[in-house]
């Protein structure tokens, strides 16, 4: 549970240093982190909160145009690299909540490439 905790600082004082300057988007990495935030322990190892997969659902719906899209995927890159998120926990994630995107949730992705919809599975 410690660990969590130490997560969830690492993450908002990330937030509080990296947000204002990782988008110029109309989506904002602050909001990015706020809706994924019930996802840390998940991604972290732990057990996957109710609120993970709405909050989830809801960034992926915000993503209306190719730039936005863009925007999320390079706030989430930004998260993959400052944290302790296990890939194939993200990957399994999307699986859980029935998202798909067109990239992995990694600090290698290639952002600049992303401009394909993506999607909610019902």
């Amino acid at each position: 549970m410690a660990a969590l905790f130490k997560l969830a600082y690492v993450v908002l004082a990330f937030l509080v240093v990296v947000a204002p300057y990782a988008a110029e988007g109309a989506i904002p990495c602050s909001m990015v982190f706020g809706k994924l935030s019930p996802c840390l322990g998940y991604l972290a190892g732990g057990p996957l909160n109710p609120l993970c997969c709405p909050g989830l659902r809801g960034l992926v719906s915000m993503g209306k145009t190719t730039h936005d899209r863009q925007t999320v995927c390079n706030c989430l890159k930004i998260s993959a690299k400052g944290s302790n998120i296990k890939p194939g926990k993200a990957a399994s994630l999307l699986r859980k909540c029935g998202v798909s995107i067109p990239y992995k949730i990694s600090p290698d992705a290639d952002c600049a490439t992303v401009c394909h919809r993506v999607g909610l599975r019902i």
